[in-house]
C-alpha cells in the first residue's frame, strides 16, 4: 500500500523505519522490511538527466548505455561502459528520478502539518520531537537527492576502509558524476540476500556474518561514520569473500562524546556495572537532572540482568533495543537521532547476520573490535590522547586572548562614541548599557586571568 502511494511516501516507510522510538519496534522491523522497488522511467528521462547534470551527450561520456537494472523511490540505475586510456571499463550509472524532488518537498508540507498537530495534541509525543524528526526526514532526503553527496560519503567511506581487510565500497567515476548522476564502479558479486546462491559459489557463511558485523562497528568506533542503510540488498559478496557495500545515501556519524558513551555503556552491561551506565546517560545530558541516578541504574539493572546466564545466540538486539526504549521514555530521556540511527542500523546488520548465521553470537564477534576501542580510547593510553587534545585546546584559547582583550576594548570605545555622537538613551537604557559594559569588561579580565593561571600551571607541571 505505501508503495503504491508513491516515492515521497516510501521514503518516509524506510525513514521511520529507523525511528522505532517514534513508531515501535515492530512496525519499524515491518517498515525495515519495505522494498524501494519502483517503476523504470523511460531511458530517454535519464538521458536527458545526465546530460543537463554533467553538460555533455551520454555518447561522449559512456562507449554504451544499457536500460535500467534496478529502480528505486528517488533513482534507478543503469548498467554501462566507459573508456578511459583505451581500457574499458563497465560502470553502474545512478540517476534521480525525473520529478522527485517537487513530489517530495509537496508532500513535506502535509508531513510538517502532522507532525506539528501531533506535538501539540499530544502531550507525551513531545520527548519524541515529531517536528525535529521530520525536519531530519527533510534534510536527509535533500542529501539523498544530491548524488554529489553520496559520492562524497564513497569516497570517505573508501578512504577510511582501504586497508580493512574484507570489506570496500566502489570507486566512484567524479568526471561522469554530478547533482543528478553517479557514476561508480560496477560490482560482480552475489547479493547478500540470496542465500543460496552464496552457498552455491562456496562462501563460509559465519566468516561472512563476522566479518559484516566487525566491519560494521570498526567503521562505527573507529571512524565515527558507518553505511547507515546496510539491508541485504545493498551488500554484496565478491568471489573473494570480500564484502562490498553499495547505495550510500544514508550515513550516520557519531563525534567522539557519542563514541565514548557507546563504548562504556556496552562496556557497563558487559561487566553488569548499572550504576556507571546509568551516570555515563546523565553526564551526557541525555537524561534530565530531576531524575535520580540510583532509580535510572536500577531500570538498566531490568534491561541488563535478563540477559547474563542467556546463551548469547539467543539475546535479541531487537528486544534490548525495545526495553531500552521503554526505560527511557519512564525517565524523559530526549531522543538523540544519531544514536537512534545507530541502533536501527545495528538491529539490521545483526538480523543480516543471523540469517546468515542462526547461531550468530554477537557479543563474542563484537568482543575483539570493542575490546581494542576501550583500550585505545578509555585506558591509559586514551589519557594521553585526551591531554594531549587537551593541551591544544588551552593553547588555542591562549592565542585568542589579544583578541578577546581587544574585543572588549573596542566594545567599551563604541558605546562611549555612539553614546557621544549621536544617539541618546534614556536613563534606564544606559544603566543597562552600562551594566552590560562593565560585565563585558569583567568577563574579558576574568577571561585573560584564568588562561594565564592556566598556562603557568602547565608551564609548571612540564618543567
Amino acid at each position: 500500500a505505501v508503495v503504491r502511494l508513491g516515492p515521497s511516501y516510501v521514503k518516509l516507510g524506510q525513514f521511520l523505519a529507523t525511528r522505532p522510538d517514534v513508531v515501535g519496534n515492530d512496525m519499524a522491523l515491518d517498515l525495515a522490511l519495505l522494498q524501494d522497488k519502483m517503476h523504470t522511467f523511460p531511458q530517454a528521462e535519464a538521458i536527458a538527466a545526465i546530460e543537463a547534470s554533467l553538460g555533455r551527450k551520454v555518447g561522449d561520456l559512456y562507449a554504451s548505455f544499457d536500460g535500467a537494472v534496478a529502480a528505486a523511490s528517488i533513482a534507478q540505475v543503469h548498467s554501462a561502459e566507459t573508456v578511459n586510456d583505451g581500457v574499458a571499463s563497465r560502470v553502474a550509472v545512478k540517476v534521480i528520478r525525473p520529478g522527485v524532488r517537487r513530489r517530495f518537498f509537496h508532500d513535506l508540507e502535509s508531513y510538517f502539518l502532522a507532525a506539528r498537530l501531533q506535538e501539540k495534541y499530544i502531550p507525551s509525543s513531545r520527548r519524541l520531537r515529531p517536528v525535529q524528526v521530520t525536519e531530519t526526514l527533510a534534510q536527509t532526503t535533500k542529501i539523498e537527492m544530491d548524488l554529489r553527496l553520496e559520492a562524497a560519503a564513497l569516497s570517505e567511506l573508501g578512504e577510511n576502509t582501504k586497508d580493512d581487510p574484507g570489506f570496500r565500497v566502489p570507486s566512484v567515476d567524479w568526471e561522469r558524476t554530478g547533482r543528478d548522476v553517479l557514476t561508480m564502479e560496477w560490482v560482480d558479486g552475489v547479493k547478500m540476500n540470496d542465500i543460496a546462491g552464496l552457498v552455491e559459489a562456496g562462501h563460509d557463511l559465519r566468516a561472512i556474518a563476522a566479518n559484516l558485523i566487525q566491519s560494521f562497528l570498526r567503521h562505527t568506533l573507529r571512524d565515527g561514520f558507518f553505511h547507515a542503510d546496510m539491508h541485504p540488498g545493498n551488500l554484496f559478496v565478491e568471489a573473494n569473500g570480500t564484502i562490498v557495500a553499495v547505495d550510500l545515501g544514508i550515513a550516520g556519524r557519531l563525534g567522539k562524546k557519542e563514541r565514548r558513551f557507546l563504548a562504556e555503556i556496552l562496556y557497563g552491561f558487559i561487566v553488569r556495572d548499572y550504576q556507571r551506565v546509568a551516570e555515563v546517560h546523565f553526564e551526557a545530558g541525555y537524561v534530565p537532572r530531576q531524575h535520580n541516578v540510583s532509580a535510572f541504574a536500577q531500570a538498566i539493572r531490568a534491561i541488563g540482568e535478563p540477559i547474563h546466564g542467556q546463551p548469547a545466540e539467543t539475546i535479541s538486539m531487537a528486544k534490548l533495543l525495545t526495553l531500552l526504549f521503554e526505560v527511557t521514555e519512564l525517565f524523559d530521556m530526549a531522543t538523540r537521532p544519531e544514536l537512534i540511527l545507530l541502533q536501527k542500523t545495528m538491529v539490521v546488520v545483526e538480523g543480516v547476520a543471523r540469517t546468515l548465521d542462526p547461531a550468530f553470537n554477537m557479543w563474542k564477534t563484537s568482543e575483539p573490535v570493542v575490546g581494542d576501542w576501550i583500550a585505545g580510547n578509555l585506558g591509559p593510553r586514551g589519557l594521553l590522547v585526551d591531554a594531549r587534545d587537551g593541551t591544544r585546546a588551552l593553547l588555542a584559547l591562549a592565542r585568542q586572548a589579544p583578541d578577546i582583550a581587544a574585543r572588549t576594548e573596542r566594545l567599551s570605545r563604541e558605546i562611549d562614541l555612539m553614546a557621544e555622537h549621536g544617539l541618546r538613551f534614556d536613563e534606564a537604557t544606559a544603566r543597562a548599557i552600562g551594566k552590560a559594559e562593565a560585565r563585558h569588561t569583567r568577563s574579558g579580565r576574568v577571561a585573560l586571568w584564568v588562561i594565564a593561571l592556566t598556562l603557568v600551571y602547565i608551564a609548571w607541571k612540564i618543567l
